[in-house]
């Protein structure tokens, strides 16, 4: 929808840039016209002043000969300003009444020119005073369109910057996705080895800058048994109950505390914070209560698991090697015979 709107505003700022095109063409046309008839006036004012020199030439005092003279004197400037003025008449170039060649003639009579000039005069002034309303309405027409092509333009910047803002969600929640999709397991939705080893560096953190007495650990999961469910039963029935026990695994330990899928039927157990063995111990026996449960649930009979603990920093000493102690103690589990746990041997 925002594209189409920002597409139809779009065609109508064309559309409204055009219209503004024509209208100051015709706003030119407009005031050259203006310009026009206003020289026209002009040629009349003086044939018209010309007009009344011969009536003063006319009724002249003096002798008869200077008085003769006079007049045709008058007469003959009476003539060349009505030549003016037919000539700028005649040559508009808009439609206009011609000035008559028989009003040109040096004989021609007095009250003929001056209807002549009252009729030209009235005919320009009006189309000077049309010209200037047209000119004045175009403005306005070109006003209203300019604050109409602002107000759209607001619009246009506005729809864009909303899908600028709309893009940038949408990045946002495909890179939150392909960063979780990165950090978690597909199938169970628990967090992956990579998520919980920068989950162990954070713990760590906290730790070295928090109270010498905290305590962290891991604790390793293997699942006895689990490859006779896919070897008998399918591995769709080992997924089941690979999401079954997932489930049970995160319900079973604290919100803080991190239960990571580490590949196949290995899981781990980032805690993050404990006082005593017997803690871990109980959070072991609870992990190893949710696989029977699972197994019985599912009536199986064939799974069971071995849990390695490590903690840091009693029993290992480098955070870093939490995870691999916690696994060596639990090899050393299922050499014992199985379904149990076991702590790291302490660091020399």
């Amino acid at each position: 929808m925002p594209a189409v709107l920002a597409g139809a505003s779009l065609v109508c700022l064309l559309v409204g840039l055009l219209y503004l095109a024509l209208q100051i063409r015709a706003i030119f046309s407009d005031q050259l016209k203006q310009e026009y008839a206003g020289l026209v006036l002009e040629a009349a004012g003086r044939a018209d002043r010309a007009r009344a020199m011969v009536d003063a030439g006319r009724q002249s005092s003096g002798d008869r000969e200077a008085q003769v003279r006079s007049y045709r004197q008058a007469r003959a400037e009476l003539a060349g300003r009505l030549g003016s003025l037919a000539a700028l008449v005649n040559a508009s170039p808009a439609a206009a009444p011609h000035v008559p060649a028989s009003a040109l003639m040096p004989d021609a009579s007095l009250s003929g020119t001056d209807a002549l000039l009252a009729t030209v005069s009235a005919y320009w002034r009006a189309q000077r005073d049309a010209d200037g309303a047209d000119v004045r309405l175009r403005i306005a027409h070109v006003a209203n369109v300019l604050i109409a092509l602002a107000a759209l333009l607001f619009c246009l910047l506005f729809t864009a910057l909303g899908m600028y803002a709309k893009r940038n969600r949408q990045l946002a929640g495909e890179s939150h996705e392909f960063e979780y999709a990165a950090l978690h397991d597909p199938m169970t939705g628990l967090p992956n080895r990579r998520k919980l080893f920068a989950s162990l560096d954070e713990a760590a953190a906290k730790l070295q800058a928090g109270s010498a007495h905290r305590k962290i650990a891991v604790l390793y999961v293997d699942l006895d048994g689990f490859k006779q469910v896919n070897d008998s039963l399918g591995h769709q029935a080992g997924d089941e109950f690979l999401i079954a026990v997932s489930r049970r695994f995160r319900e079973s330990v604290r919100k803080a505390d991190v239960v990571a899928r580490i590949g196949g039927d290995e899981f781990a157990v980032l805690i993050q914070e404990f006082s005593a063995a017997d803690e871990l111990a109980e959070i072991a026996r609870r992990l190893i209560a949710c696989v029977v449960a699972t197994d019985r649930q599912m009536g199986l009979g064939l799974v069971r698991a071995s849990i390695g603990i490590a903690s840091f920093p009693d029993l290992v000493d480098d955070y870093q090697r939490l995870v691999a102690a916690a696994d060596d103690a639990m090899y050393r589990v299922k050499r014992g015979g199985k379904n149990g746990y076991g702590f790291a041997a302490r660091a020399n």
